[in-house]
């Protein structure tokens, strides 16, 4: 077949995502909403959400203007590029956004009907909630392939003699989904954990009263954070990796033309089309694996998701080594490699990937999971206080980084013994191959959080809580590992960038020796640091201001503690809100402005920039998220324990007043700075990659 075939194939596949999408929505929508109390609550987070998504678009609207504009100027006329590159940026972001609005959408119509299912039993509430989940994975992987495959498809008519100007002018595409991806991580995570951390620090510590007790007034903002945090902010965070690995390994594969050679062509379009054509198949996959998701009446919910999760790797595998020897038959003879890439070698790279993202997956869930030795270790050193609780939580994500780091060089080392750069390219796509189930498993958690919450505040009898609690304790394994999945990805797709820079500007190779690339280095490795400064500074200057309005409204709104009051839910939410859309733009623009200052003083310090970013970025993410994830669940395990003043268990000891604390800490650990530190070093190499022939350009 020839390229517009495939093209339009992989095309076909993205809208089958969409109208996936559109099916299960229609089918949640037709599910029982539940009581008029449950309906009257899931109102007011619906509109909380969508208030902040769009004061949050309206912001993002005018940075793209005016980035979409730079572009298109900076480009006219470039060798190697064109202004057209503003066009795929500003498709990125529109995409990106709309992956957002869907499961926005999805998610808070979802979690009602959770809560409704589970007035009957397990298996109904885990439907609901994980078809929710599933329209925000299909909406992500759908409008990605789509909108990446218009785009090939409009520029390889525009240069059918050109594929490298092309596949580069199609890279702003990554670049629009990258930068709308940090803001939503970044808003997202500020909103949800200064709503968290008011209603924790002040509903359970200091008033004595449950989780989601709809006494508090910050408890409407909590649950409209889980959906801006982790359903949005999630499906950005791996919108711009699913994405950004495929335009990586279209970037190498486009560098085996050659202009006049029919076969260096042919191999070259082969290369570019086939992480396109894997996308489409990993597409019908991920749907097929959705309908393994099934549990009867009293089942264990985890089997089923990881039946539908892995069950869907296998099958993907099976596929790769198919689709690889077919489109790589004759070799791929890269620059500087003796032998050519076979598609047994892409194959063994792409596998190489998926499999260190599933162990990277589970060792996450091991260090994060409930009942296991890292969480029981925190657990117990909160008999003795807050102080030891943190200690014990900070040692287990330092000690958590070491396994998943050797797992990722691994990986490369894999990569590129069989497969060249191209080869780290697919082992970042082969982790992502799979996104519609895996997203659709993660977005699951946040929506089951909600419905939990919704059980509370609406007073439903306590089987109902019950059976919420046990997808929700699963949904925390799961978001773990769909983190561990986040950061693996994020490390090669950054290399996959990093090295599609090298090859657009020109660098051949970077000296360690150069006092140019040792700045960069030392600036990179600062900038993470400085990164989640700004987002943990932010988180906590949101949070005074939820504790200070929530200590407020229990002192000043006569019967609100004793029932006979109702909260004002929409001032904590415009604290958040506000708090969010103002604090995010400073962390965002760092992350775009460095490495344009770096690359224009020099593109070797650029290089040593990323080099910097991606080490130190990667093990302050792991380190972060895992030590989050074990506080947390630390709580947790506390909470499900039976109140015993003698053995400090249960709600309301020591012990849990300790873990309290540690989980409040942890929060923008885990779901603000840690997820937002993935985005930074992938923007930064995609800004990098974009900017790439206008450096080349300058440097000569």
């Amino acid at each position: 077949m020839d390229m517009q075939t495939l093209l339009l194939a992989s095309l076909g596949c993205g809208v089958l995502a969409l109208a996936y999408a559109g099916w299960k929505s229609t089918w949640i929508k037709a599910q029982d909403p539940g009581t008029d109390r449950m309906i009257e609550i899931g109102g007011y987070i619906a509109d909380g959400a969508m208030a902040f998504l769009s004061r949050e678009y309206k912001v993002l609207s005018i940075f793209v203007v005016v980035v979409a504009v730079a572009l298109a100027g900076l480009n006219a006329g470039l060798k190697g590029s064109s202004w057209h590159i503003a066009i795929s940026f500003v498709a990125g972001a529109i995409a990106s956004g709309l992956a957002g609005f869907f499961g926005m959408k999805v998610a808070t119509m979802s979690n009602i009907r959770t809560t409704a299912a589970a007035r009957k039993g397990l298996a109904g509430a885990l439907d609901v909630a994980f078809s929710g989940g599933a329209v925000m994975g299909m909406s992500v992987v759908g409008l990605g392939v789509v909108g990446i495959n218009i785009l090939m498809l409009l520029f390889t008519n525009m240069w059918s003699d050109n594929l490298p100007l092309a596949v580069q002018v199609t890279t702003g595409f990554a670049l629009g989904g990258s930068s709308i991806a940090l803001f939503a991580r970044v808003g997202g995570g500020i909103f949800t954990k200064a709503a968290d951390v008011g209603a924790d620090l002040v509903g359970k510590v200091e008033a004595g009263i449950p989780e989601d007790d709809p006494r508090n007034p910050a408890t409407i903002a909590d649950n409209v954070g889980d959906n801006v945090g982790d359903v949005a902010g999630m499906g950005a965070d791996l919108f711009e990796s699913y994405n950004g690995a495929i335009i990586g390994a279209m970037v190498l594969g486009a560098a085996l033309w050659k202009s006049g050679d029919a076969a260096a062509q042919a191999s070259a379009t082969n290369a570019v089309v086939l992480p396109l054509v894997l996308a489409g198949v990993g597409i019908i996959v991920s749907v097929i694996g959705t309908f393994f998701v099934k549990i009867k009446e009293g089942g264990d919910p985890s089997k089923a998701l990881h039946t539908g999760t892995f069950g869907a790797a296998a099958i993907m595998a099976g596929a790769t080594y198919f689709i690889a020897n077919h489109f790589a038959g004759g070799g791929f003879a890269f620059v500087g490699r003796e032998n050519p890439v076979s598609g047994t070698d892409i194959f063994l790279a792409t596998i190489g990937g998926l499999g260190a993202g599933v162990l990277i997956g589970m060792v996450t869930e091991y260090y994060c999971g409930t009942d296991k030795p890292p969480v029981m270790e925190i657990r117990e050193q909160s008999k003795t206080g807050s102080a030891t609780n943190i200690i014990a939580g900070l040692g287990v994500g330092m000690r958590s980084t070491a396994i998943p780091v050797l797992l990722i060089v691994a990986a490369i080392l894999i990569a590129y013994t069989f497969a060249d750069l191209y080869g780290v390219a697919m082992a970042a796509f082969g982790m992502l191959s799979t996104t519609g189930i895996q997203l659709a498993v993660d977005a699951y958690g946040p929506i089951a959080d909600n419905a939990g919450g919704i059980a509370e505040m609406s007073e439903l009898p306590p089987e109902v809580r019950e059976r919420t609690d046990k997808l929700d304790a699963v949904g925390n394994t799961t978001a773990a590992i769909g983190k561990g999945f986040a950061i693996g990805s994020a490390a090669l797709t950054a290399l996959a960038l990093f090295a599609a820079f090298r090859t657009q500007a020109g660098v051949t190779s970077i000296d360690l020796t150069d006092p140019k690339v040792m700045a960069g280095l030392f600036i990179g490795g600062m900038l993470p640091f400085l990164f989640s400064s700004m987002a943990m500074k932010a988180v906590g200057s949101a949070a005074m201001e939820m504790i200070k309005e929530v200590r407020r409204q229990f002192r000043e709104i006569p019967g609100l503690m004793e029932g006979t009051a109702t909260a004002e839910y929409s001032k904590c939410v415009d604290i958040s809100t506000a708090a969010a859309i103002r604090e995010m733009v400073k962390p965002g623009l760092l992350a775009v402005i460095a490495p344009i200052v770096i690359g224009v003083w020099s593109p070797d310090a650029l290089g040593g920039l990323l080099a910097g970013t991606t080490v130190c970025g990667v093990m302050m993410a792991i380190f972060m998220s895992n030590a989050g994830g074990a506080w947390d669940n630390a709580k947790k395990q506390i909470e499900g324990e039976p109140k015993s003043e003698e053995n400090d268990t249960g709600k309301g000891s020591q012990s849990h007043k300790a873990s309290v604390i540690g989980d409040t800490v942890g929060d923008p650990f885990k779901d603000t700075a840690g997820p937002s530190l993935n985005i930074l070093i992938k923007l930064m190499s995609v800004v990098a990659l974009v900017i790439a022939p206008f450096l080349a350009s300058i440097h000569g």
